[in-house]
């Protein structure tokens, strides 16, 4: 799931608020291993996110990712440079 907004709200893979899909509280944040469009290729907006984050970090971009290997790419990249946790708290 994407939290990347200046309310907080949630957002899905697909950056629109969890609540226009009539998605709710806890259960709106599910495991990448468990996406059953998890190994389809990685979207073109995770893997632009992914190249930005991997060039901060000084780490190589693999552009051959799925979507959940991309989406725990990700989070292992923004705890590395910081960038997009302000959003997380």
């Amino acid at each position: 799931m994407i939290n990347n907004n200046e309310n907080n709200e949630p957002r899905n893979q697909n950056g629109t608020p969890s609540s226009e899909n009539g998605l709710k509280g806890d259960n709106t944040i599910k495991n990448p291993d468990d996406w059953t469009t998890g190994d389809e290729p990685m979207t073109g907006a995770q893997g632009s996110y992914l190249k930005t984050l991997s060039d901060e970090a000084g780490e190589e971009y693999d552009e051959n990712l799925t979507k959940s290997e991309a989406s725990k790419r990700i989070d292992e990249l923004q705890h590395k440079t910081g960038r997009g946790l302000e959003n997380n708290k």
